[in-house]
């Protein structure tokens, strides 16, 4: 495999979300380019002076969490939350109670207990999916950690380590982490570059920055791009990502999009594609926190673009399509909650462009994650808040 050293100008930055950590790596990229051919969009920006606002009013029904970074709907209607600090709760009839043998989270900076989903046959298998910031392994710190566990009797059982990315680290940025299922069952899951931005993303035999597919046991498809490359890590799907904290799948192509963080500007919404590389940190429409550029491309014909970019960044979390007959002006849309600006943003959707912005539960707070119910609703977790529930025009 052919490797080309790019040399990339560094600057201290601090993350998009505006949480505390600094970056000061001064590594060179080591970009592995892979041959598979590249298909090229043009991404599009709406300017904030062009945002609408839609008066929508919503209810608690989850109160009293502080940061609830990820939540899902079990089939009897309960609903099984993360708490960042390493809490998980099953909100049950009303009552929210401490689910026991929780793994052990690396809470600091960005990381701490962070996604949740039911594997798609969940009735019939019992399988929950999380992913966390883990000190297992070698060195100082932690890094992002996807296992997979039963819920007997509020309890975690049967807990199993899917992945462990490595090496930890002691930096407190970008551990991602998002998971959904494919129509085929795979698995998909993310990890931001962990704050090494010219050291990660763009080198395949390394964790981080990027988005990985399993089978669901944690076995690595035989079909993954990078399976038999000299020293590849094989669970990678696509790479040079920077820290993706929204993924879905669209229920009509049936792709993987995810969203990530950008640094000043550049928060990105990208069609994960098999052995794709999306950049990061080569080309980017964003520039360092102190003003000064990172690069002056924004593209390159071997890198995927965007379909979407924010100028400024949102600092977006949480990621839903609206599917629901209870918003027929939201469906086939995209919901992404806004961490940096408090409230939940509908992006109009035709195909793959997006054709408007719009500001719904505007001030609500900082919004991690958005989901829709099994019975319609669409549902969002704020921080300070807890689980609000988003109510139909009338």
């Amino acid at each position: 495999m052919k490797r080309i050293l790019l040399g990339v100008s560094v600057a201290i930055f601090l993350s998009a979300c505006g949480e505390n950590g600094k970056e000061k790596t001064e590594e060179q990229a080591a970009v592995v380019k892979d041959s598979t051919q590249v298909s090229q969009t043009t991404p599009v920006t709406i300017p904030e002076s062009e945002l609408t606002k839609a008066e929508y009013k919503h209810e608690v029904v989850v109160s009293g969490l502080q940061i609830p970074w990820g939540f899902t709907f079990l089939p009897d209607g309960s609903m099984l939350i993360t708490e960042k600090s390493g809490e998980l709760i099953h909100f049950i009839n009303g009552q929210k109670q401490q689910v026991s043998g929780a793994p052990s989270v690396y809470n600091h900076g960005q990381g701490g207990f962070l996604d949740v989903v039911l594997h798609p046959d969940y009735e019939n298998n019992g399988w929950i999916y999380f992913t966390y910031a883990s000190t297992e392994g070698e060195g100082e710190g932690g890094n992002t950690s996807l296992i997979r566990a039963k819920l007997n009797n509020n309890q975690l059982t049967d807990k199993e380590v899917l992945y462990k990315a490595t090496p930890n680290t002691t930096k407190g940025q970008h551990f991602g982490s998002r998971i959904v299922f494919d129509k085929q069952g795979y698995l998909y899951f993310s990890a931001g570059d962990r704050g090494a931005r010219d050291v990660n993303p763009q080198d395949i035999t390394r964790d981080n920055g990027k988005v990985y597919r399993l089978n669901d046991d944690g076995s690595i498809p035989s079909d993954n791009p990078f399976v038999g490359k000299e020293n590849a890590v094989e669970a990678i799907y696509s790479y040079g990502h920077r820290n993706p904290q929204g993924m879905l799948l669209n229920p009509e192509t049936g792709e993987v999009w995810v969203h990530e963080h950008g640094p000043k500007g550049g928060d990105e919404i990208n069609v994960v594609k098999k052995g794709a590389n999306y950049g990061w940190p080569v080309v980017t429409y964003g520039e360092n926190y102190s003003g000064t550029p990172i690069t002056d491309e924004t593209s390159r014909p071997e890198f995927e673009s965007p379909i979407y970019y924010w100028l400024p960044s949102i600092a977006p979390s949480g990621f839903a399509y609206v599917t629901s007959d209870k918003y027929p002006e939201l469906k086939g849309d995209l919901l992404v909650g806004s961490l940096k600006f408090t409230y939940l943003e509908h992006l109009t959707l035709d195909g793959k462009t997006v054709t408007a912005r719009e500001k719904l539960l505007t001030g609500i707070g900082r919004l991690r994650d958005v989901r829709q119910g099994p019975d319609g609703f669409i549902y969002a977790a704020v921080e300070g808040t807890g689980i609000v529930k988003l109510l139909p025009k009338r």
